[in-house]
């Protein structure tokens, strides 16, 4: 199973991954490795899929797929977990895979230098507006002195991604620098994101400077990524972090 594995300097024991569209059983159009249950894919289809996956990986638990509403809710999976309804998970135990799942937003993983925690966030534009990236970081530091390292995954690229003009106001009356994430489209009153550029800004107000990933797009590379701008009815990918002994 082809699938993306993060070059940083994360610890030894930090794994983590982000799947393609390839190697998996559905059918168009969520052909061929959708992980999503909640796009019309069959589940017996998505079952295999997940089961591939966790083989793939080695997984040394199931992971726990979130309900995703583009909020900026992180679910510590070390404690009670009464709702799924988040879009970022952390863990600080051995064997706890944080996983999310996207078609054109982005995937963020994180650990820390010292590798004793991860987490993984979804990222949409109403996600990185509202804060979803600062409140992972700080959901996971606990001193001061401890560097966070982020991987951005596949998502939709700056030439691709096109929102409107309160979306982009929205972002620079929050931080004025955001503007240069923005160019102006070929549409009238519309403007092209850049949202790996807006994620590093976002996250260096935070101290997350070591970040690398945010190469990619998932509108334009057909043959390896769902795009939901793209194809409105498609899969889901997953990027998946966990730590071992």
């Amino acid at each position: 199973m082809k699938m993306i594995i993060p070059g940083w300097q994360a610890p030894s024991h930090i794994h983590c991954a982000s799947t393609l569209r390839v190697g998996g059983v559905s059918q168009a159009p969520y052909h061929a490795l959708n992980l999503g249950t909640h796009v019309g894919d069959y589940s017996e289809d998505v079952a295999v899929n997940r089961q591939r996956l966790k083989e793939a990986l080695n997984l040394p638990s199931d992971p726990l797929w979130l309900n995703q509403i583009h909020s900026h809710t992180v679910l510590d999976l070390d404690g009670t977990i009464d709702s799924v309804d988040a879009d970022a998970v952390m863990s600080r135990q051995v064997g706890v895979v944080c996983t999310v799942m996207t078609a054109d937003c982005l995937p963020v993983l994180f650990t820390n230098r010292k590798g004793t925690a991860i987490a993984a966030t979804h990222a949409g534009w109403r996600g990185l507006c509202d804060g979803i990236l600062e409140q992972t970081v700080t959901a996971m530091q606990r001193e001061s002195d401890d560097e966070i390292l982020a991987w951005l995954g596949p998502a939709i690229g700056a030439l691709e991604f096109e929102v409107g003009a309160e979306v982009r106001q929205q972002f620079i009356d929050q931080q004025s620098q955001t503007e240069s994430c923005f160019i102006a489209s070929k549409n009238t009153g519309k403007w092209l994101a850049d949202i790996y550029q807006l994620a590093r800004t976002r996250l260096a107000t935070v101290g997350v400077t070591q970040v690398t990933g945010g190469d990619r797009c998932t509108y334009t590379e057909s043959e390896s990524f769902y795009s939901y701008r793209r194809e409105g009815i498609t899969g889901r990918m997953a990027s998946l972090i966990w730590m071992t002994n």
